[in-house]
């Protein structure tokens, strides 16, 4: 049952499906980066503006 859970709310990157790691978040300014380990794809939560900014590496 635990497992079910943490596939439904790990969040995956779009390209390679390998889960996003929060690594580089800013608890100060409670800004939340969740990026893909092999850098294709960042998400940032930004609570100021209530959105989500998604980033892709180009190339």
């Amino acid at each position: 049952m635990m497992n079910l859970f943490n596939c439904l709310l790990s969040e995956k990157c779009p390209y390679c499906r390998k889960t996003l790691e929060t690594s580089k978040s800013n608890i100060r300014k409670g800004i939340v980066i969740k990026a893909c380990p092999d850098q294709h794809f960042q998400k940032e939560f930004h609570p100021a503006l209530e959105t989500y900014i998604e980033n892709r590496k180009t190339s």
